[in-house]
């Protein structure tokens, strides 16, 4: 099998004050008006959803080579989404889905954005750096929703070569800095789709 060289960035923040807000336009709002009039608001899915955290999976990491969880279980899905700190915030586009952050709360404080993205209708909208504000600004304060766990020390995150082209430079804008780069060869295999399995269109 064909491979690929493939960089991955890994990068964090240590304070919340290291946070760059995207512009107020499309701020950290529940609520707000996105480009070109359309309204925008971001919820958290508090109900743990298998269901539609694979939907979410797959539509935004389709064609963008996301493969490690398609083969996860209803039940390991379920027992993922069900431990104490971790979230899916959702930003709708005119009540639609449009795109996902989701925050895994790690030990000591750390909280990881496991995955960010948007679904490729959505993408060049200007939907991006707003939900990502959100969900970073989400990470720091995640102690206040869940009593149990430590105040937020550290969030971090990777994103690599096989991301959107915009990926690396979004994060870095939210004040995001890099703290390991490394490239290494990976299989060359075809991207999934948003619908794992089935044949391609002739």
């Amino acid at each position: 099998m064909s491979t690929i060289d493939v960089t991955t960035w890994s990068l964090e923040q240590t304070s919340p004050d290291q946070l760059i807000p995207s512009a107020p336009r499309t701020g950290v709002h529940d609520s707000d008006s996105g480009p070109e009039g359309t309204q925008v608001r971001i919820a958290r899915a508090a109900v743990p959803s298998p269901e539609f955290s694979r939907f979410l999976y797959t539509a935004v990491g389709g064609d963008l080579t996301w493969t490690d969880r398609l083969g996860w279980s209803h039940a390991r899905w379920r027992e993922f989404l069900e431990r104490p700190g971790t979230e899916t915030w959702v930003t709708y586009a005119a009540d639609t889905p449009a795109g996902y952050i989701e925050l895994d709360a790690q030990p000591d404080g750390v909280v990881e954005i496991s995955y960010f993205g948007l679904l490729p209708a959505f993408r060049g909208r200007g939907l991006g750096g707003a939900l990502l504000s959100h969900g970073a600004a989400r990470a720091w304060d995640l102690a206040d929703r869940w009593p149990e766990r430590p105040a937020t020390r550290r969030v971090w995150l990777h994103t690599c070569s096989k991301d959107g082209p915009h990926a690396l430079a979004n994060y870095e804008r939210r004040g995001f800095r890099v703290f390991e780069t490394r490239t290494e060869p990976e299989p060359d295999v075809p991207t999934p789709g948003p619908w794992p399995g089935a044949f391609p269109q002739a």
